[in-house]
């Protein structure tokens, strides 16, 4: 409404500044005299500008009539095409402007005007791979979706623009949610270009989505192949879909390719925590316990981590607290100063009554680096050795508002998970989880209510902390009746 306010002000304009320049012409004195072969003419300065303008035109009308005179004159010379290409020049040159002008518009965010451009470029050139492209684009910028679906769909049926067509009926589905589609579409856009990037990281994420875990690897191949991909990180990325693989066979009861599949991803990424343990726990269904130990040390030595040592303790399940002591040192002596070797001796400890030496172990790690874990045992500590059940609430009331130390977090939304997945359940991201200490909020933590029995003064429960449950023994309850 606006613009075509706009239009007649400016309309309105130009016809009043044409008014007041003739009317100056007019009022001006002199002319203009023209003498040929006897004849004499006198024009005024209006005559002269309106006798200049016509011989402009008929300049141009000339020049028209003899590029068409030309043309008749190649055709009866025996060029079939003279005049229909006479023609089509000024087609072409009106719709490339067109085009152009599409161009221009849609990089401008006009949609509308896009459109129309799109619209006329389609009119005058025989050039649908452009014109269709810039119709369904200008389309998706004024929001018409209907339109622009048929126009991608109407790119399928060229072999030069069908993957341009097949990709944005792609995107389309992706902004309306529609995966099952969007799954196949991007399946089919990778049967016609395997090397697209692209095509490959949408490919994927939609199949990690809907675990199809063979399907994945194959494209991370894929990405590897064409060089879009590290070999280091499709070695990580490989043994993490291998993981996930051999937890689909597991769940289907095949425990044999379960484990295989396992063990094939802790071969290629023998760090990766989840794949370890789960290898691990295969051997020792197949009876290797001590390939079971080897991979967990293995693990342990790139990274220790709870999971693993309740992978460990599993390999001996009914063994005593003293003699798990022992086996442990297998562990604990490969990185002995880092916190989670010390925190896991201290727990083991705990469980074997030697509630002293569980104290050495522990250090200084309440002061320098306290958490919920380190505080809990700190508080079964105390309370094997006797002290007063203050003593203990003092202690489990640090560890209900401290750190709760390393967890498995999402490098890309920061999102907290109390398992690893492959996938990050609040934005999707493929392979972002690490276990790491992340910013805490303030508040009580969730994992609270499992030291109640502590702080209640109850018996204190097998395990003196939320994290792992390998220590079998209960601590000695020293306090005077």
């Amino acid at each position: 409404m606006i613009w075509s306010l706009l239009k007649v002000f400016i309309f309105i304009a130009l016809i009043a500044a044409l008014a007041y320049g003739a009317g100056l012409l007019l009022d001006t004195g002199g002319g203009i005299q023209i003498t040929v072969a006897g004849w004499e003419v006198t024009l005024g300065p209006l005559q002269a500008v309106i006798l200049s303008l016509m011989l402009v035109a008929s300049l141009w009308v000339v020049l028209k009539i003899v590029g068409f005179v030309v043309a008749v004159l190649r055709f009866l010379n025996g060029d079939e095409t003279a005049i229909s290409r006479y023609f089509d020049r000024n087609r072409e040159r009106k719709g490339y402007q067109a085009l152009s002008e599409g161009l221009m518009a849609l990089a401008s965010g006009e949609g509308r005007v896009a459109m129309s451009r799109a619209q006329k470029a389609e009119k005058f050139l025989a050039k649908p791979e452009l014109t269709t492209l810039l119709l369904a684009q200008a389309a998706e910028a004024t929001g018409d979706t209907k339109r622009a679906t048929e126009a991608y769909k109407r790119l399928l049926g060229d072999d030069k623009t069908r993957f341009v067509g097949v990709r944005g009926l792609l995107k389309q589905k992706l902004a309306d949610g529609d995966t099952e589609t969007a799954l196949k579409l991007a399946e089919k856009a990778f049967a016609m270009k395997p090397k697209h990037a692209e095509t490959q990281d949408i490919l994927l994420k939609l199949q990690a989505e809907k675990s199809d875990w063979k399907g994945a690897r194959a494209t991370l191949g894929a990405k590897l192949k064409a060089g879009e991909l590290p070999r280091d990180v499709y070695r990580r990325r490989d043994a993490v879909l291998a993981l996930q693989e051999a937890k689909i066979v597991l769940d289907e009861n095949a425990s044999i390719e379960a484990r295989e599949a396992a063990i094939e991803a802790n071969r290629l990424s023998p760090d990766l925590i989840p794949a370890a343990c789960m290898a691990a726990r295969g051997l020792v269904q197949k009876g290797d316990k001590k390939g079971a130990s080897r991979v967990l040390k293995k693990a342990w030595q790139a990274h220790p981590h709870p999971d693993l040592a309740a992978a460990f303790a599993e390999i001996e399940p009914d063994e005593t607290p003293v003699a798990r002591i022992k086996r442990f040192k297998l562990l604990t002596a490969i990185q002995p100063e880092n916190e989670q070797t010390r925190l896991l001796l201290a727990e083991l400890h705990v469980a074997a009554e030697d509630f002293p030496t569980a104290r050495r172990s522990l250090g200084d790690i309440v002061t320098t680096h306290p958490t919920q874990r380190s505080l809990a045992i700190m508080a079964a500590i105390e309370r094997g050795e006797g002290a007063e059940d203050s003593v203990v609430r003092a202690w489990l009331t640090r560890a209900l508002s401290a750190p709760r130390g390393p967890q498995w977090c999402c490098d890309k939304c920061q999102a907290i998970h109390a398992q690893w997945h492959p996938i990050c359940d609040n934005c999707g991201g493929f392979d972002t989880l690490s276990w790491r200490e992340v910013a805490e909020i303030g508040g009580t933590s969730a994992t609270g209510t499992e030291l109640l029995p502590l702080i209640v003064g109850q018996k204190p429960a097998p395990v003196a902390t939320p994290d792992i449950e390998i220590l079998d023994a209960e601590p000695v309850d020293k306090t005077p009746n």
